[in-house]
Formats: structure tokens, sequence, C-alpha cells
């Protein structure tokens, strides 16, 4: 049952995909043949104005057809009024960024929701500090409460700990200790740390550490939608970092995976519950999003990239070049999704 939910929220993020493509395709007077949710063999269809509805066979994608235009045929045109390929390019641009702005936009909402009102956190109460690092130094001691990081307020102890990576030089902290207000000036040191991929980095430090005390605050709107976009954006950064290490050969190829892993991921966190579920579906909509925007001839961001040379030269790519560079992206992508798939079930076997 966990897995049949995990493929229906998967196909839910790719509904939401095309859905962007076609409000912006219809925004801009192009007629949407075909709305799919899934591949190949048609399961339910539906006609409703002029647009074909069609639940297909397989689950793990989807697609919308657009009049005059046709991945399987790049060379396909039609100079009709409502049709794709009649529309100027700025206009083809956004109905192609629509489909992954609206995964971006749907992780932005889950974080925002997520934020919003009541929440627990971490209190920014000093807990260890550590003997002959800056804090200690400084007179720093257990129970100070910090109240703001180089005269910006602090809420949790992540603010803390956000405000104090982003200051390499003087860091000057503004502490409560039994009632009394007094502000502590000192200079982080560099320390050695392990990244999220392994690598050794040095990042400033001051040697305190959290004193586990739990708090509530209360967010409003205004709060939940800078939150959400600090998240969104940490997140999209991210990715972007870890696609770079992947193709530069930091990160090994073995760590691709397919669709076999994001449904294990997804199925794994149904069981720490909906918030967690969430939080991987909101990840993994960034990842939709970012990844068809990659400069691939088959994916959203192939096509922008084309557009944006019409755009520039004032002339579409001749049909030759476009032939061969959409053959040669989708032999890209498709050596990805294997690749992807060789990793999932060799992963598989060896567990």
């Amino acid at each position: 049952m966990n897995l049949f939910f995990a493929c229906l929220a998967l196909s839910f993020l790719i509904f939401f995909h095309e859905l962007g493509h076609f409000l912006v395709a219809r925004l801009f007077g192009v007629r949407v043949e075909v709305f799919s949710i899934g591949f190949g063999t048609k399961i339910l269809k539906k006609t409703y104005k002029g647009t074909e509805y069609a639940l297909s066979l397989i689950p793990l994608g989807g697609y919308v057809k657009m009049k005059g235009q046709n991945d399987s045929n790049p060379l396909e045109q039609n100079n009709d009024k409502d049709s794709y390929t009649s529309k100027p390019p700025l206009q083809r641009i956004a109905i192609l960024l629509a489909g992954p702005l609206f995964n971006i936009l749907l992780a932005f909402l889950i974080y925002c929701g997520f934020s919003y009102g009541k929440q627990e956190i971490l209190l920014p109460i000093v807990g260890n500090v550590q003997k002959d690092m800056p804090a200690y130094q400084a007179g720093i001691q257990k129970g100070d409460l910090i109240l703001s990081v180089n005269a910006e307020g602090v809420k949790t102890w992540f603010d803390v700990a956000e405000k104090i990576l982003d200051s390499k030089n003087q860091v000057t902290l503004e502490i409560q200790r039994d009632n009394q207000r007094f502000e502590i000036g000192l200079i982080p040191s560099m320390v050695e740390r392990k990244n999220i991929f392994g690598e050794v980095e040095k990042k400033p430090a001051i040697g305190i550490g959290v004193a586990n005390e739990v708090g509530e605050i209360q967010n409003g709107i205004l709060d939940s939608l800078i939150l959400g976009a600090k998240q969104t954006f940490f997140n999209s950064t991210l990715l972007l970092e870890g696609i770079k290490k992947l193709f530069i050969g930091d990160v090994p190829t073995s760590e691709l995976g397919g669709v076999i892993s994001i449904v294990q991921v997804m199925d794994k966190a149904q069981e720490n519950g909906l918030r967690q579920f969430l939080a991987y579906l909101a990840l993994i909509s960034i990842n939709l999003g970012i990844l068809n925007l990659l400069p691939i001839p088959a994916l959203d961001g192939g096509h922008i990239l084309f557009n944006l040379y019409e755009l520039i030269t004032k002339k579409a790519p001749s049909q030759r070049a476009l032939y061969y560079l959409t053959i040669l992206g989708w032999g890209i992508l498709f050596g990805l999704m294997f690749l992807g798939l060789y990793n999932d079930i060799h992963r598989l076997l060896k567990d």
C-alpha cells in the first residue's frame, strides 16, 4: 500500500509539472491536444474542449502534447494561429519554463506550510563551550542566551549557526546572562568539517554547542514565506552543486539513482509520518524541476536553449542541427536513465 501511494505521489509531481506547461500554453492560445499522466497505452481518456485527458498504463511519467510540437519528431511544424511553433520564442520559453517552475513552486508551498503557525524550535542557548576556542577565550558560558549575531536578532539555534557560518571576520554576540545583557566580540577559528558530499572544508566556528532546550515561536504568513523561500533556495543550490560535482567526477556515477530509488525513498518516508513524506515530496519536486532545466535537447532546458538561439540570432536552428541534437539529447537522457536503473538494481541486489 505504501508503494502504491509513493507511485501516486510521484505521478502527482509529474501532473503538477505538466499542469504548468498546460496552463501557460492555454494562456498564450496554444491548443493542447493531449494531457496524459503516464506513458504507453491509454487506460482512461476523455476529450474536453479539444484536449484529450488521459491516464496511461505506465504511471511514472507524463506529457502534454501541444499542436505543432512533437518530441518524437523535432522537425514537425505547424503555422496555425493556435500552434506552439507559430508563437514567438519568448512565449515558447515561458511555456517550457512553466513546468519546472511549477515543481519548484510546489516545493516552496510545502516548505511555507511547514513554517507557518506554532513551531517547536531549539532555543539559542549555549550548551557546552569548547576549551581554547574563541567562545571560551571570550568568556561565553554555558546557559548564555544569544539574542543577536552582528546586530541581527536570532530566534533559533539554527539562526545562530547560519549567521556564524556567514561571518568569516569578527562576530559580535549579544548575550543575556542572569537578566543582564552585554555584547561579546570574537574572531571565529577556521575548522575542518565534512560537507554533505563527504568533502573536507574549512568553516568558521567559535566553539559552542546547543543546550537542546526546546521552545515555541509563532510564524506569521510573511515569516513562513521567507523561510519557505530560504529552504527552497538552499535545496535548489545543493542539487545544482551535486550535479556539478557529478559531471566533474567529484561524486561517483554510482551515486546516481533512478525511479526505483525515488519510489523507495518515498515509501520509507511514509513510515516516518506525513511531514517527513511531504518533505521528501518537496525535495523530489525540486529535483524534477531543476533536472528538466538542464540544457539537454530532450528536456525543457534543451528546448529553451533552441528558442534562446532563435531569439538572439533572429533565425531558427537548422533542421539538420535540430534533428541530430535532439537525437543526441535522447541518447544522453536514456543513458542516464539506464545508469540510474542499473545502480538501483545493483543496490537492491547488494542489500
